[in-house]
């Protein structure tokens, strides 16, 4: 689903670097997915006028940008509509231990929850999948068909059967977990997720709670000179194998491993769109 969208992106982005000119020559052709957004009216001499009174209100481009991005949002909503709410991300929300806070316009994402006298706070972030390369884990079918090529069809079909049992791979997620006990301290957890895996990068003890969570230069600074613990794969195994248990007990297991990534696709597709709309609206203004 990833790949697929950000190709999707990033057509439409191809054909807005063609000329103007290259456009217009195209418009009396039968028009195609790519092209539907590029209507005739753009290449008309009136939208690049150089006028004293044009230059003075608006750049010459203002309108053909406003309207390309007009369509960068339909296509977004469309794909929103097929898409729909991913089967893994309305499940958790139904059934899930944590409460969500997710603020409009911002990267983060925060999951809270009690546990006896825990308080446990999950925070991850789309920055996550904005940083991915979206051809990273795309195969183009051409390519598949290709590679198939002198494969017997019992071969083929061993591979597809297998295929079919296999679900699509997600993208590594960041997740930093911190559980804290009123005036005990707290631990920090940094780990990743991935087709359902919750791999533990390190584990780090605050007695200061506010180290965990910290925010300012100060605390950010001083918390580099303390003694927070080894690198998690320093660790005795059983220790290790304790560790991710007791987080798994909290909830930090294959149900969230699942979660996080289909929600960072959705919760960026939301910001992506509102995006849009925003800078839509300051051309327009």
């Amino acid at each position: 689903m990833l790949s697929l969208r950000s190709f999707a992106r990033a057509a439409p982005r191809t054909v807005s670097r063609l000329s103007t000119s290259a456009v217009c020559r195209q418009a009396t052709r039968p028009s195609t997915l790519l092209q539907s957004a590029w209507k005739p009216s753009r290449c008309s001499t009136a939208l690049f006028s150089t006028s004293p009174a044009r230059r003075a209100t608006a750049g010459e481009s203002d309108v053909e940008l406003a309207a390309k991005l007009d369509s960068e949002i339909q296509m977004e909503n469309e794909m929103k509509e097929e898409g729909g709410i991913p089967t893994s991300v309305k499940d958790y929300l139904e059934n899930g231990p944590f409460e969500i806070i997710d603020t409009p316009g911002q990267e983060d994402v925060v999951l809270t929850r009690t546990f006896g006298d825990e308080k446990i706070r999950i925070t991850f972030s789309i920055a996550d999948l904005n940083a991915l390369d979206p051809e990273a884990d795309y195969q183009d079918p051409a390519m598949s068909d290709e590679a198939d090529e002198g494969k017997s069809a019992e071969e083929q079909g061993e591979e597809g059967a297998e295929g079919e049992e296999e679900q699509d791979p997600s993208f590594p997620a960041r997740l930093n977990i911190v559980v804290e006990k009123a005036n005990k301290g707290a631990l920090a957890v940094e780990a990743v997720v991935q087709d359902g895996m919750v791999v533990i990068d390190n584990v780090y003890y605050y007695t200061d709670a506010a180290h965990a969570h910290a925010k300012s230069a100060d605390k950010v600074h001083e918390r580099q000179d303390l003694y927070v613990g080894p690198p998690f794969g320093n660790l005795d195994e059983d220790l290790q194998v304790l560790l991710e248990r007791y987080l798994d007990e909290r909830g930090v297991n294959t149900a969230l491993a699942i979660f996080v990534p289909d929600y960072i696709d959705m919760k960026e597709q939301k910001e992506y769109v509102r995006w849009l709309e925003n800078v839509k609206g300051f051309v327009e203004a």
